[in-house]
Parts: structure tokens; C-alpha cells; sequence
């Protein structure tokens, strides 16, 4: 099976299997039958791509209520921090984080479900960012956590004075503020 589980109950890694010769890659970035057979039944219904520089953060970002996503999140180009953090109420985990380091080279993929802060770090020159969400973005919706939230503690992998933030994430409530996640 190309997925692995996490400590935190939900949150996967997907390894999808690469075809590789001399001249390049192949491998199925997403299917819904083996997603389908590990227990993801999403119906992937938005793709959004970024491009970002080195030390750029975007995040923790979710949705609340009918708006909440879940993610499928990979790397084409570059290396970043990708980070999860658990805010469902009832969650064993709650106020618990994962991160890993995806990339274009270890093809690695982090599915994120509902009940989740996402955000990412840009830890090369460049990278660009793909993700598929099961819901439709809605503003209105929109909730984010400090990134520098003392109760989470998140290791970033590098100096704050090199992290280039949105001025909405500037500003993102502390933990224990953000507003609830409906599920």
C-alpha cells in the first residue's frame, strides 16, 4: 500500500510508486480506486498551485463550517515544510502538529483531512505548490493560527527573520483564539 499513517489519527503520506529511466519519470499522482481502498473517499473538487521563494510561509489557513476541506498537497518543483495541525474539538490530538518536508524529488504527497490548520514553508529558492481540495474556497469561511503560536511550538527549520509572510498571516489569532472548526 503507498500510504503511510501518522501519529496524528487521519493524516496520511502518500508514496506513489515512480517509474524512472534515463529518460525521466512517470508515476499516478492521484487514483481514486487506491485512495479509495486506503479510506479516502474525497471528491476532489478544486486544484490550486502556487509559486513561492525561499522562505516564504503561507498558513495555517482552514475552513470552518459547510466550507471545510480536505487536501491533497505535493511539490512539482523545489522543497517546503508542509505542516497539519489538528483543531478538531473532540480530537485525542487536539493542538497536536505533523510536518514533513515534500519535494519534487521524493514525490512524497500529504493528504490532509477535514479538521486541519495547513500551511507550508519554502525551504529551496523556489517551489511550487499543488493541492486539490474536496470543498470550494469561501472567504467568509476562512480561519488562520499564528504561525509563531507559543502552545504549538512548530519547528519552521529556519531563521524567523528569513520568513516572508502575507500581512493577513501576520496577523493570524494565537491557538487558543482561532475561531472553531464545524465538522
Amino acid at each position: 500500500m503507498p500510504f503511510r499513517a501518522t501519529p496524528i489519527q487521519g493524516l496520511m503520506i502518500f508514496e506513489p510508486r515512480v517509474f524512472a529511466d534515463d529518460r525521466g519519470y512517470f508515476y499516478e499522482s492521484y487514483n481514486e480506486k487506491i485512495f479509495a481502498e486506503a479510506g479516502i473517499h474525497d471528491n476532489f473538487v478544486q486544484d490550486n498551485q502556487s509559486k513561492s521563494t525561499y522562505g516564504v510561509l503561507r498558513g495555517l489557513h482552514y475552513q470552518t463550517g459547510e466550507h471545510v476541506q480536505s487536501k491533497l498537497v505535493r511539490v512539482l518543483e523545489g522543497s517546503v515544510l508542509d505542516v497539519a495541525v489538528d483543531i478538531r474539538p473532540d480530537s485525542p490530538t487536539y493542538g497536536q502538529h505533523y510536518t514533513i518536508e515534500l519535494s519534487a524529488e521524493n514525490h512524497l504527497q500529504f493528504y490532509v483531512p477535514r479538521g486541519f490548520a495547513h500551511g507550508f514553508l519554502v525551504l529551496s529558492d523556489t517551489a511550487i505548490f499543488s493541492y486539490k481540495c474536496d470543498n470550494f474556497y469561501n472567504k467568509a469561511s476562512e480561519g488562520g493560527i499564528a504561525y509563531d503560536d507559543p502552545t504549538l511550538n512548530i519547528d519552521w527549520k529556519i531563521p524567523t527573520e528569513d520568513m516572508i509572510l502575507s500581512d493577513k498571516d501576520k496577523v493570524n489569532p494565537t491557538f487558543g483564539t482561532h475561531r472553531p472548526i464545524a465538522l
